[in-house]
């Protein structure tokens, strides 16, 4: 009866444009501390020598899933993981981390996802003020590889 009643809900809502596996876990943790984890992806990355992405969107948000996978195809998920450290800060409903996202100079509301680069001590280095990827299902895999090379630490 359970998974009927869930179908039912799929039909009627569907899964967030982009991906089919919105349903089995959020991109972004709803219940995370976002300051803890930036404080966390700092630390890590001024050990690593890596940048550290902020990357604010929300788990209904199908832009959000389509550049979640984008960045795990080849070859952009080894230069990710090679030179960074991502951060995925839920925003909600446009009602959270909105101080966090202030801070960072990342307006949400000109469109989710949208991505902060911070150098290995936490230094802005780089906004997405306009909603640069809030299209990001309609973005070609190689304008996406190119922010992340440009952004990538001159090690």
């Amino acid at each position: 009866m359970r998974i009927a009643g869930l179908l039912v809900l799929l039909m009627t809502f569907g899964f967030p444009r982009g991906s089919s596996k919105a349903a089995e876990a959020p991109l972004y943790d709803a219940n995370a501390d976002a300051k803890k984890q930036i404080s966390a992806a700092i630390a890590e990355a001024s050990k690593s020598g890596k940048n550290v992405v902020l990357d604010f969107g929300a788990n209904w948000c199908g832009d959000c899933h389509a550049l979640n996978e984008q960045m795990h195809k080849p070859p952009l998920s080894s230069l990710i993981e090679k030179n960074f450290v991502i951060v995925k800060v839920d925003v909600g409903r446009m009602n959270k981390n909105l101080d966090v996202a202030e801070k960072y100079h990342v307006p949400v509301r000109h469109g989710i996802p949208a991505l902060a680069v911070l150098d290995k001590r936490g230094t802005l280095l780089y906004a997405m003020d306009q909603g640069q990827f809030a299209d990001a299902s309609e973005m070609s895999f190689e304008s996406i590889q190119a922010f992340f090379e440009k952004w990538k630490p001159n090690n």
